[in-house]
């Protein structure tokens, strides 16, 4: 797919300086007739450092089919894409076209918000959900699954609930040991997003992580959320990286894509690089203006 660049500087004057740094660095030109330069939609997701997996319940919302948003995600040339919750989705049809297009899918929410993982009476529906939730991974060839500690509960102390959420992820440890599929905790934001959560920043990530001692349990560790919840991204990152599964961005203030907030992402996935990560980095963001321009400042921040 092409674009003339007369038509896409159009859209806005934040896209054309986010194609100025990504066209150099991801090759995105191409000559159109008469000589006019033509912009390559298909290499915006082919960035040279950092791979990339585009959050498809975020990006292209208005596109009602899920898997036409994958779709989508392999036209703008994303090796990967992630999404929240499994169920309700066609994972046989997913898979499917995930062959075809030579796609993967980085990670998929196996256990949320509500019912929490943090109250001892949900402990064996966690357990039996991951056993299930790794044969879906397997169906479409996920190599990690996302869990959520929980809201508050009633009653609990942040200790306590902590405790239990170390007891449930060391009674699934065995499983995705076994089922050689990763589960990746995610700490959250509470002064924006997820007020009334249980766990926020990386301190006690970190902790509950190292007590469980897996190699199958991890962080998702959101740039996002770690920026509000307690900034020196690079520094927190470095202390620990150890126990750091996968990787999540979005801007802020706007949860938004790079270049539209205060953080300096390329400084970040710099930093990410160095310390030993290769995996995907999930772009968990809302386009703020539209899917192009987005990809556009993506590819940008993995200018350095």
């Amino acid at each position: 797919m092409f674009l003339s660049r007369r038509t896409f500087l159009g859209t806005s004057a934040a896209t054309a300086a986010g194609l100025a740094a990504a066209s150099s660095a991801s090759q995105l030109h191409a000559q159109g007739k008469a000589g006019e330069e033509r912009v390559d939609v298909s290499q915006l997701g082919k960035t040279p450092h950092t791979k990339f997996a585009v959050n498809l319940e975020m990006w292209w919302r208005r596109v009602p089919k899920f898997e036409d948003r994958i779709r989508k995600a392999a036209e703008f040339g994303f090796p990967a894409f992630e999404m929240w919750p499994y169920q309700g989705k066609d994972i046989d049809a997913i898979a499917k076209l995930n062959k075809e297009l030579g796609i993967e899918c980085s990670q998929f929410t196996a256990w949320g918000f509500e019912p929490g993982m943090n109250n001892p009476a949900n402990e064996d529906k966690v357990v039996q959900q991951i056993e299930e939730a790794c044969q879906v991974a397997h169906k479409l060839n996920v190599r990690k699954m996302c869990v959520v500690a929980g809201n508050l509960q009633k009653g609990m102390t942040m200790e306590q609930m902590h405790a239990q959420v170390i007891k449930t992820l060391k009674r699934a440890a065995p499983i995705v040991e076994r089922e050689k599929v990763m589960l990746i905790l995610e700490p959250m934001n509470g002064r924006v997003d997820h007020p009334g959560h249980c766990l926020y920043g990386s301190v006690d990530a970190v902790k509950i992580c190292r007590t469980v001692d897996s190699p199958m349990v991890k962080i998702n560790w959101d740039l996002y959320h770690m920026q509000i919840s307690e900034g020196d991204l690079c520094g927190r990152l470095k202390d620990g990286f150890d126990q750091c599964g996968y990787l999540q961005l979005a801007d802020h203030p706007g949860r938004n894509e790079p270049g539209t907030g205060e953080i300096h992402y390329n400084r970040v996935l710099r930093q990410a690089l160095e310390l030993g990560y290769k995996d995907y980095v999930g772009l968990e963001l809302t386009p703020k203006t539209t899917e192009l321009a987005a990809a556009i400042a993506v590819a940008k921040a993995d200018v350095w």
